[in-house]
């Protein structure tokens, strides 16, 4: 009994400065811009410390129609924030899955050599890394250049500030949180059970649905977390590559915080997107326990 008691304050000691730091620097911020998202922007910027429900009217259609007027143009880009997330996570998971079973029967100096390549973004700033795809992806770039010079195209391709680009901005920075994630579940995977599988006569897509899949399944949702969430909220990509067509809801918490002064409602707006997210996270895993696979 004693020895239960010394490991729970050991356990307890351990876990009290993650604890702390996570309350003051993570739910402390979030509790302001709680507090922030019910209260009237003031006229230069800044708060007025009076209950100001309207912030969320503006976006769901209770506005008083005087000062502040309801615009469905919100809900749209709300809409095509989760939309270009979801594409995120298909693309960057149809890349990375079987990239990671690749990966994962080479040797093991070369297993280690392509996980460095995969991490290697990490070295380079991302700002740096999306103007290099910009000077590829515009109509002088280099991918106009090869479809021209080949005689594909007449005409250059207008690619950039684009959906398409955002999209393929976005899977070219989340490919290592796909990756990494879906590589630890497949190099996981119990072999044996896969030729158990063969040898009783089901074919390669009984084995893969019935074996494979479910031995993996916990990296593939882990690494759709991982993407999914940073890409509902990613501001960086679509301002670079988006412009005007790729506006993300990311993009109008930015510009209330910093261009409209509107604390408010871009507090509102970070509010609406982290419930979202958790509404979808939540309905993906229980429907997830409810198919009988828990990742």
């Amino acid at each position: 009994m004693a020895r239960s008691a010394r490991q729970s304050w050991i356990l307890t000691a351990l876990l009290a400065p993650v604890t702390i730091y996570l309350g003051i620097f993570f739910l402390g911020p979030l509790l302001i811009i709680a507090v922030f998202s019910l209260l009237e922007p003031g006229l230069y910027g800044g708060v007025v410390w009076n209950f100001y429900h309207w912030n969320y009217g503006r976006v769901f259609g209770w506005a008083d129609g005087f000062i502040e007027v309801y615009e469905p143009i919100y809900l749209i880009i709300l809409g095509r924030s989760l939309m270009f997330a979801v594409f995120t996570v298909f693309a960057a998971l149809v890349l990375c899955y079987p990239t990671a079973f690749w990966v994962s029967r080479l040797p093991e100096r070369w297993r280690m050599f392509f996980l460095f390549l995969i991490t290697l973004p990490f070295f380079t700033s991302l700002i740096v890394r999306l103007y290099a795809w910009l000077l590829i992806l515009k109509p002088s770039g280099l991918i106009n250049q090869v479809l021209l010079g080949a005689g594909i195209v007449n005409t250059p391709l207008d690619i950039l500030y684009t959906p398409f680009a955002v999209v393929l901005g976005m899977v070219y920075v989340m490919i290592p949180f796909m990756f990494l994630p879906v590589f630890a579940a497949v190099d996981n995977l119990d072999m044996a059970l896969v030729e158990a599988s063969s040898d009783l006569g089901a074919s390669r897509i009984q084995t893969f649905f019935k074996v494979v899949l479910p031995q993996t399944f916990a990296g593939i949702v882990g690494g759709a977390v991982i993407v999914f969430i940073p890409s509902v909220g990613n501001f960086v990509v679509p301002d670079v590559l988006g412009g005007a067509k790729g506006l993300m809801v990311g993009n109008l918490v930015e510009q209330q915080f910093l261009s409209a002064r509107n604390w408010p409602f871009g507090s509102a707006l970070s509010m609406i997107i982290m419930a979202v997210v958790l509404s979808v996270l939540l309905v993906f895993l229980r429907r997830s326990r409810t198919a009988g696979v828990t990742p």
